[in-house]
């Protein structure tokens, strides 16, 4: 059974732990609420660029084709380039975020035999980095700062590379918040678009809003469009990963902080048990000693 210092020594360093987990918790909700505010106004310009892109989608030509738009023969034989972008947190201490995103990443990479592996955030870099992946570019400071400037940097040199047939495909892997309490990692293709994604489906034109007209030309909307939505989504992933990550951690902190407690009765019960018992023992012990001192002085006294 552990000695009194030894349960009072824990008691100690579990309540200088949940110091700094108190203290972290407080951090992640001050920054869950800019995130928050920052996905709220991020929100409404994606879907309705989605929005439009699926209008676009449903007005092209059944046999029309675009470099942004058609699967390459490389890439559907297996000798393709392909371009992932993983999108972790700079710290840890969030729970299973880092894990579930770095894993749905580790299976991505195990489809293809050639790929250029970009990562956002210290933790992705430094999981890679140790097990010898090779990493194309790390984009720093990205990951707990994420602006549209940063995403039209990633955004950019994501096009300069399919472009220049140096990547063909381009998919990114990040966490979404579903809603306030509950996130997923997910796994998207940006390059070249699916015509048959579920958000671009072909449905019946019923609407007046529906009809509109392509200038100067299709291939000159596709060229403009489609850049401006893979900068937006690129964009989006960022924020919601960066609140996805706040929220991971107060709930990590939390968790932290609810067994640091039960963890803190459990001993300190320990504590007042090993304490009664020393107690009792030199009770027992003064009382000992006084029955045998008596009994000495009365021998004493008879001897005389």
């Amino acid at each position: 059974m552990p000695t009194t210092r030894e349960l009072r020594d824990r008691i100690h360093s579990i309540d200088n732990t949940m110091k700094i987990t108190n203290a972290m918790y407080l951090i992640s909700s001050t920054k869950m609420r800019k995130a928050r505010a920052g996905l709220m106004q991020t929100e409404p310009y994606f879907y309705t660029l989605q929005s439009m892109m699926a209008r676009v989608m449903r007005h092209l030509p059944e046999d029309y084709t675009h470099p942004y738009l058609d699967l390459r023969e490389g890439v559907a034989n297996g000798q393709g380039t392909v371009a992932i972008i993983c999108v972790t947190a700079d710290k840890g201490l969030a729970g299973a975020y880092n894990h579930n995103v770095i894993r749905k990443t580790e299976e991505l990479l195990a489809k293809y035999q050639n790929y250029r592996l970009f990562v956002v955030g210290e933790m992705g870099r430094s999981y890679f980095h140790s097990r010898n992946i090779p990493i194309e570019e790390a984009f720093h400071y990205t990951a707990q700062n994420p602006t549209l400037h940063r995403a039209r940097v990633i955004t950019r040199k994501m096009m300069e590379f399919f472009e220049d047939k140096e990547i063909d495909e381009l998919h990114i892997v990040f966490t979404r918040m579903k809603n306030s309490l509950e996130m997923e990692c997910e796994e998207e293709q940006l390059l070249p678009l699916d015509k048959l994604h579920p958000v671009f489906v072909k449905v019946p034109i019923t609407a007046n809003y529906e009809a509109f007209n392509i200038f100067p030309s299709t291939d000159a909307l596709i060229d403009n469009v489609i850049p401006d939505y893979i900068n937006g989504y690129i964009y989006s992933a960022l924020v919601e990963a960066f609140c996805a990550e706040q929220q991971a951690r107060m709930t990590s902190m939390d968790a932290a902080n609810r067994n640091g407690n039960e963890l803190k009765q459990k001993l300190r019960i320990q504590y007042n048990r090993a304490r009664q018992a020393q107690i009792t023992q030199e009770i027992t012990e003064i009382a000992a000693g006084a029955k045998a001192q008596k009994a000495a002085k009365k021998k004493n006294k008879q001897e005389v």
